[in-house]
């Protein structure tokens, strides 16, 4: 043992050392990965000179004191393996964070596809509602274009006339009457005022208030006749008041019936121009109306403007070259073309002061009529009125003998009762639409939009509210006769 241990040194420094000038690097693999996730970083290359010598210095130690090198190898192996379990358990920590790192990574990308399907949603809904604005804007602007030649209730306008008439004058041509102590004060201020001329109104009114108490009743009656009298005639004349303005609402609501039928009618007409693909209709001008006058540069484009299209030029170019022609114009020669243009204005306000004084004229004839046409409606609503009162009269007595007939005869319950016809199941349907659809809308509107809609129904779509009303009403009849043949 010690023979070869006193060979290997004398072997180690027999061998030759070669200095070279460049020296070799441990090759590389071509296509290594860049970075490996799970690689441990590898220990710096020795050259293999090197590793030879420590190898040798490792076999003396191992041959001089093999029981130390003994220990040192186990406590080696024991460091490694202690590195190796804290390396184990730092890695299953890392996996832990991971998995957790991914939970969350899931339920965010969860959470994301429920905001993505909710925004999906609600662009849906954004689109259907944006749809539907858009198909009430067409309808709107297809409402602008219907222009009805219907004019407003004659009595309703003139009733608004009348009553801002008496809002400006104050309320009631005629006062209230007085009560007979104000008569009373009137006739006898004057007086208590000279008996008394340092008293403030306060104490004189104190005075009138004592003497007024202190009055007989045969003094006090010639006071109080006056002011029965004129009660009398106030109460006639309001109460004459009352009545024409119930005739006037009673004939104004007959007016506007009227002319919600004819506006239904000439909307109906507008729409079904406007399925065929009817010309709009231009505003019409009133025809009596002076034309405006033209500028001077038009009165010289209307002259040379014939010429140029001979010389076949199109209107972009004539009105170029007739822009230019006129910049270029001096003073005395656009002076005819000034002078013919003021010429014309001149015509024309003179016209126009003509045109309006007709129609001042037009004006006041037209508020002679409606004054005239007031009181033949006034003369109208009183008979409406009248009639009105004895329907009402005869309504009443006819009900309280319906009640009287009833008190004797008794309503059989099993009796079945009638069905409804086709137009009044639309109604009923198209009724909850509507009020689903226009919350807080009128009675009186909402019974039009039915008849409007049910008059649009195509006549296979009203067939399936006839047979539907055809089916009940066969029943009704089946019913009737089993309850006939039981009584």
């Amino acid at each position: 043992m010690a023979d070869t241990a006193a060979r290997v040194p004398t072997q180690v420094d027999q061998v030759p050392l070669k200095k070279g000038k460049r020296s070799r690097n441990a090759l590389k693999p071509k296509n290594a990965p860049a970075t490996e996730p799970n690689a441990l970083p590898l220990p710096p290359s020795k050259s293999p000179l090197k590793a030879f010598v420590d190898l040798g210095k490792e076999n003396l130690r191992a041959l001089s004191s093999p029981a130390n090198y003994g220990k040192e190898v186990g406590l080696k192996t024991k460091e490694s393996k202690q590195s190796l379990a804290h390396e184990l358990l730092d890695l299953q920590k890392k996996l832990e964070q991971m998995r957790i790192e991914k939970d969350k990574t899931e339920e965010l990308l969860k959470e994301r596809d429920e905001m993505l399907k909710r925004k999906e949603e609600e662009l849906e809904s954004r689109g259907r509602e944006q749809e539907k604005l858009q198909k009430e804007l067409n309808k709107l602007q297809k409402l602008k274009e219907f222009k009805p030649s219907l004019n407003i209730p004659v009595v309703q306008s003139l009733r608004e006339k009348e009553q801002e008439k008496k809002e400006k004058k104050g309320g009631h041509e005629i006062k209230r009457p007085c009560p007979p102590y104000t008569l009373w004060c009137k006739d006898q201020w004057n007086q208590v005022k000279k008996e008394n001329p340092d008293a403030d109104f306060k104490e004189i009114s104190n005075i009138m208030g004592a003497r007024w108490k202190k009055l007989t009743p045969e003094e006090k009656k010639p006071y109080e006749d006056k002011y029965h009298a004129a009660k009398e005639t106030y109460l006639l004349i309001v109460g004459k008041e009352k009545r024409e303005n119930e005739a006037l609402k009673l004939l104004e609501e007959e007016q506007k019936q009227k002319t919600a039928m004819e506006l239904l009618e000439q909307y109906l007409e507008f729409k079904k121009e406007k399925e065929k693909g009817g010309k709009k209709t231009r505003k019409q001008r009133d025809p009596l109306r002076p034309k405006h006058p033209i500028s001077a540069f038009f009165l010289f484009s209307n002259e040379r403007r014939a010429a140029l299209l001979a010389e076949n030029k199109n209107l972009l170019e004539v009105s170029k070259i007739l822009g230019e022609e006129w910049k270029n114009m001096d003073e005395h020669m656009r002076a005819p073309y000034e002078e013919n243009a003021r010429k014309q204005k001149e015509e024309f306000l003179r016209q126009m002061e003509i045109y309006k004084q007709k129609k001042e004229e037009e004006a006041a004839i037209s508020q002679k009529e409606e004054e005239e046409l007031m009181k033949i409606h006034k003369q109208e609503a009183l008979q409406l009125l009248k009639k009105k009162e004895k329907t009402e009269n005869i309504i009443k007595k006819t009900k309280e003998l319906k009640k009287k007939h009833k008190l004797g005869k008794k309503v059989d319950p099993n009796r079945p009762k009638k069905p409804a016809t086709s137009f009044l199941l639309f109604s009923k349907e198209t009724r909850e639409q509507l009020v689903q659809e226009r919350p807080g809308i009128n009675n009186y509107t909402l019974r039009a939009l039915v008849s409007v809609k049910w008059k649009e129904l195509s006549e296979d779509e009203k067939e399936s509210w006839n047979k539907k009303a055809s089916k009940a009403m066969e029943a009704y009849r089946r019913e009737m006769e089993e309850y006939n043949k039981l009584n």
